[in-house]
Parts: C-alpha cells; structure tokens; sequence
C-alpha cells in the first residue's frame, strides 16, 4: 500500500513495486504483519516527511515476518528465520528490506500478527519509562493508558516494579485497564482532582501517550516534572518546563522487551487486524483516537 500525494486515508492505494534486494549488511524480510501508527498516518498526510522520500511512498515502520534473503556481511540471521523489526517506512508491503541491526528473533509463543504490532509501541513505552527512570515501589501516571503506546506502559511499568500504575482512559475502557493492573480514571473536566483523589502525595513518574491535557495533568501532579515525559505533545512539554524525549529503537531494546512477552509480562491486545489492502480503513481507525490496543495490518 503507498501513496503518490498527501491527504487523507484515500490516497492509499496497492501498487506494484520491484522486489527490494538486500545490500551489505541487510535482510530481506516477507512481511506477514505490519503494525499501524500514528507516525504512519502523520507521513500519509505530509506532516512527518522523512528526509530523503520520494513517491511513491510506502508507510510502515513496524512489522513481523520471515527472513527471504541476506546481504553480505550478514551472519545473524538466516533465509526461514522468523523475525519481528522496525523500519522508517516501507512496512506496508509484501517485502521489506532493513539492516540486520533493526531485527530479533520472533519468540515461538508470539504470532505473527502480535508480532507486526508489537515493536513500535513496546519499544516507545520502554524509551519513556527509562526516560523518566521507573523503579520498583513507584507511582506511576499513564495519560491515554488504553492506546497502542499506552497499553504497553502499562505493562512495562508494571513489570519494571512500579507499586500502583495510574491510567487515563475513558470509561469503556476502565475494564481493560483493570486487567493489564492499572488504576484507571477518567480523562476530561476534573482529571487532575480525581488524580489528586487517587495520589495525594503526587505521582512519582508520568508518560503522557494522550497529548497537552494528559501533560498538564500529569505534570500538576507529578512530584518532579524532570519525570514526566509525553510522545505526542512536544510544544506544551517545552512550554511546561518538561524535557522532550529523546531516545531511538534499537534491536537491544527491542530484544529487552521480547524477552519480556516471552516471559509472558507483556502482551499486545489487538484492537483489529485489517487485511493490507484495507489499510485506508486502518488509518481512520488509528486517527479516530478512539478504541483500545493495537491496529494491524495482514499481509498475504
């Protein structure tokens, strides 16, 4: 699935492409899943230009799949070796090609479709969760807590040793927020009394996946704002006095939190699985900002 304009999910379109071949130092993967994110949807209507893109261009930044064949220089990994990686873009399609470096091993117990949804969102709450330094007997805030990203902080803060983990979400939600060990509360008018209510000595760490009201709550709460770091609201966050996050996907760290779902403490709680050629659909549901888990696409 690709694009020749920018614009909305209907600008997405299946093409057919040469077939990638892999350089020195690079694997070509047959893509089985790809994950959907919000990073695609802002590529998709130009507001996040990679440097160096041309149409037509081909979104996806996440995936799982199958080794099809290996550049020079490459000895991790091998033609049948079952993977799970990232990428800038390109995951939209039947093959992608990467540097061994953005590639683990799949874990037998994780399938293919928890797999493409798996990297870019673990791999985000483990960037923010280290940047805000969890530790074990912690209170922890996660604003926009039944989301991708969300989901996954949850779970990471959880399995780091945080004591109570906060999660704003809306009420249809509280059920699943319960179920990953959250405290769930209400977002809207209010947030930061009933987070007070909940916390009345602060909250010792807080990563905001819901934007500038999740920030300002966090952050009124927070005991320091040196511990609080957002995904999506970068100017509130300089306005506020937060550091911006800074930090990159590696395979190290996404080998971290594969061990943890092997360990069986972290999941990927699938909103919906669209075929790849119902990636329009995937997006409205990405940008909807409603539902909770994770979007993903198959690829036949």
């Amino acid at each position: 699935m690709a694009f020749t304009e920018y614009g909305g999910p209907e600008v997405l379109r299946l093409m057919d492409l040469d077939v990638p071949e892999p350089g020195p130092g690079q694997v070509r993967v047959r893509v089985r899943a790809a994950g959907v994110m919000p990073f695609d949807t802002g590529v998709r209507q130009g507001v996040v230009r990679p440097p160096g893109t041309a149409f037509p261009i081909v979104p996806g930044n996440e995936f799982a799949g199958t080794v099809d064949a290996v550049g020079s220089e490459v000895t991790a990994f091998a033609p049948g070796t079952d993977v799970l990686g990232f990428s800038l873009l390109g995951a939209y399609a039947q093959y992608v090609v990467v540097g061994a470096d953005q590639l683990v091993a799949k874990p037998d117990a994780m399938d293919f479709v928890s797999a493409g949804g798996f990297s870019g969102n673990a791999q985000g709450a483990h960037m923010a969760l280290s940047a805000v330094g969890v530790r074990p007997g912690d209170t922890v805030l996660v604003s926009g807590a039944a989301g991708g990203f969300g989901t996954q902080a949850v779970q990471l803060a959880r399995a780091w040793g945080a004591t109570t983990v906060i999660g704003t979400a809306s009420p249809r939600n509280h059920d699943h927020l319960r179920a990953l060990g959250a405290v769930p509360v209400t977002y809207g008018a209010g947030l930061e009394d009933r987070l007070r209510a909940l916390a009345p000595d602060g909250v010792d760490a807080a990563v905001d996946g819901a934007g500038p009201e999740g920030l300002r709550a966090a952050v009124a709460v927070a005991k320091d704002r040196e511990r609080v770091a957002t995904m999506l609201a970068d100017e509130e966050a300089t306005r506020l006095g937060v550091p911006l996050l800074r930090g990159t996907r590696t395979a190290e760290r996404l080998a971290e939190v594969t061990a943890l779902y092997a360990k069986g403490l972290l999941r990927v709680h699938l909103r919906a699985a669209h075929p790849l050629q119902d990636a329009a659909a995937a997006h409205r549901a990405v940008e909807s900002g409603h539902g909770r888990g994770k979007v993903v696409l198959t690829v036949d």
